[in-house]
This record gives structure tokens, C-alpha cells and sequence, in this order.
């Protein structure tokens, strides 16, 4: 969505038509891609649907509001990609896995809580909230309210990155292009050597990275709605990067330069793909995705042996 949309089925499928253009773009010059989508509005929708018929259906918990938004926005991305392939005439089709993270049941994040999800509570709403509900809320002065903040842990691993890979690297002619970990994937620990759903929702960023890893791919690319990274952002010593060293965007990271709530989390997730054996990441906005791989646009994060 884009700020000022209101939330409706016709402005999603606009948005996500205009995006698989630029997708289909890339993979029409011969990159065999896997997409992971976030899901904000949509699993806050849910929740909202939740609390207004409470008593009349079941509140599901956050894991499987994931795996409601994971179908909902994979059918919305494979229907317009699948339609633009087979306008272009190219033998390719979308397919969306529900795909489950696994998260430590120890991760530091469940007694700390940090990621804002649902709806703007007023004071006295907030505070009726966190007595009934246990529900833990910090206040948002740009919105004037009180908003949820669930537990937003680390991802470990990825339950179904070898069907990920498979598909993917399937050979001469592979046709799937796979859409997977839906809004950070759906949160899972093990526990008794079976998998559990947990109340909690995952980084988007840090699941691709993680499932990038996972199927040992070279090149994770992020887009945004903006097409640098940029050190001073806002400032009027703003500078875009466009080439850079994972040691140097790491010393940048721990000046501060990337907020948590802007370009951290997208910085943070190069620099564990970097680690984990990846060679590249480019950040920059959805329109210049072809001109970034193509032509140099965008900002470019190499692995301190690889030169570039």
C-alpha cells in the first residue's frame, strides 16, 4: 500500500499488478527469483475483524494471521504475475508456499516485545486492554495513541527451504518462480522435536536473508520506495551510497546511521546474508530493480572479497 491508500481489495491488486511489471521485468532478462512480501496492513486488518466480532468467532493467535495473509497476498502476486507471463509469452508460473520460520523459544525478544501491529488505541481503551488482556502497548506521539507491540524474534531457520530450493534451481527448464516466507513467515519453534506455532511476528528482511542463505543463493536484493541507502538521511549532509564493503556499511550500522524504524532492519539483513556466505546485496526502490542489476543503480553491498 501507499501512505494515504485506503485499504481495499482494488487499490492491493493495483499496487501488486504494478509490481509484478517490474518482477516479470527482471525475470524476462534471465534472473530466477524468490519473492518475500510483508503483510502489515493485512495482518492488521485481520486483527481488527478479530476485535470487532470478538465473542462471535475465534481470535486466532498471530501465527496463523500470518498464514491468512501469506494466502491472501501470494494469490493476489501469483494471479498478476502468472497473467503477465502468459501475456509476454514466457514459459514461467507464480507459486506461493505457506512457509514456516523457526524462531528460539529463548529468543530475548518474547520478554521484550518491540513490533507495533494492529490498530491506534486511545488511553483509557489502552489501558482496559493491557488489565483484561495482558497486551502490552507503547504510545505513539506522531499518531496520538496507544499501540499493541508483540514479540518479534530472530529467525533460525526455514522449515521448507529445500522445496524452495528445488524449485527454483530445478534445472534447464525450470518454470516456477516461487513466492515465500509471506510477512516474515509464519513463527515456529521446536518443541518435542515437533514444530509449534508461536504468538509473535518475524522481520521480513531478516527472513529473506535467512531463507537466501538457506538455499545458498549469491544475490539478495531489497526493495524499498527509496533508491539509495543513505548516510546523514534527512539531513542536509545527506549522501547516497552506491558501492560499499560489509565492513564499512557494518561501522556505519554501529554509528547509528540506520534507524531501527527506517533502514535498519534492511541493512542489518545484508549484513547477515554477507556473513552467511551471500556475495551481494542491492537495496533500492521497486522501479529501479532492472537499472540496479543492469546498469549499477541503487546501493550495492559486497562481501569484503569480492570485488566489484
Amino acid at each position: 500500500m501507499r501512505p494515504g491508500d485506503t485499504l481495499t481489495q482494488e487499490n492491493q491488486m493495483k499496487h501488486v499488478t504494478s509490481t509484478c511489471r517490474g518482477l516479470a521485468d527482471l525475470i524476462q532478462f534471465g534472473y530466477d527469483i524468490v519473492i518475500i512480501h510483508g503483510n502489515g496492513p493485512q495482518v492488521g486488518n485481520i486483527l481488527l475483524r478479530a476485535e470487532i466480532a470478538e465473542g462471535e468467532v475465534p481470535v486466532n493467535a498471530l501465527d496463523v494471521c500470518v498464514a491468512e495473509s501469506q494466502g491472501q497476498i501470494g494469490y493476489m502476486l501469483q494471479q498478476a504475475l502468472s497473467s503477465e507471463f502468459a501475456e509476454r509469452g514466457m514459459d514461467k508460473i507464480a507459486v506461493s508456499l505457506i512457509t514456516q520460520v523457526v524462531v528460539s523459544e529463548d529468543d530475548p525478544a518474547f520478554k521484550n516485545p518491540s513490533k507495533p501491529i494492529g490498530r491506534y488505541y486511545p488511553d483509557e481503551e489502552a489501558r482496559k486492554l493491557e488489565r483484561e488482556k495482558g497486551w502490552k502497548l507503547v504510545h505513539d506521539k506522531k499518531r496520538g495513541g496507544w499501540r499493541r507491540v508483540v514479540p518479534s524474534p530472530e529467525p533460525i531457520g526455514i522449515v521448507e527451504s529445500v522445496p524452495v530450493r528445488r524449485l527454483v534451481f530445478g534445472g534447464e527448464n525450470q518454470s516456477e518462480v516461487v513466492i515465500a516466507c509471506g510477512g516474515g513467515g509464519i513463527p515456529v519453534i521446536r518443541k518435542n522435536g515437533r514444530f509449534v506455532g508461536v504468538d509473535a511476528v518475524v522481520d521480513k528482511d531478516l527472513a529473506a536473508a535467512m531463507l537466501a542463505r538457506n538455499i545458498r543463493e549469491r544475490l539478495l536484493i531489497i526493495a524499498t520506495d527509496v533508491e539509495h541507502v543513505y548516510v546523514d538521511y534527512g539531513e542536509p549532509t545527506q549522501k547516497p551510497l552506491t558501492k560499499i564493503t560489509l565492513t564499512d556499511i557494518r561501522k556505519l550500522y554501529d554509528e547509528g546511521q540506520f534507524p531501527p524504524g527506517s533502514m535498519g532492519p534492511k541493512v542489518l539483513a545484508a549484513m547477515r546474508f554477507l556473513e552467511g556466505g551471500g556475495e551481494e546485496v542491492v537495496i533500492t526502490a521497486t522501479e529501479k530493480l532492472v537499472d540496479a542489476l543492469e546498469h549499477g543503480a541503487g546501493t550495492h553491498i559486497y562481501r569484503d572479497d569480492i570485488s566489484h
